[in-house]
């Protein structure tokens, strides 16, 4: 067995999965909002960026700063 097998039996996937289904659902969920929304605070291609490669806290900081509120 390689090292990277043994790093890969070794996690513990019952902390592991449910943390990348979060993640997933959020990504979804950001980017479906950012596609029908109208305007943001600032460009939406730079929203797709931080939403896509900033990982579990990108979908957040988005929905926290990156939506325009009406009003």
């Amino acid at each position: 067995m390689t090292e990277i097998q043994e790093a890969f039996n070794s996690i513990n996937w019952g902390l592991v999965a449910p943390l990348i289904g979060i993640q997933f659902i959020l990504l979804i969920v950001a980017l479906v909002d950012l596609i029908r929304i109208r305007a943001t605070n600032g460009p939406k291609w730079l929203w797709v960026l931080v939403i896509l490669f900033v990982n579990i806290i990108g979908p957040i900081i988005y929905f926290v700063f990156g939506r325009r509120q009406n009003g």
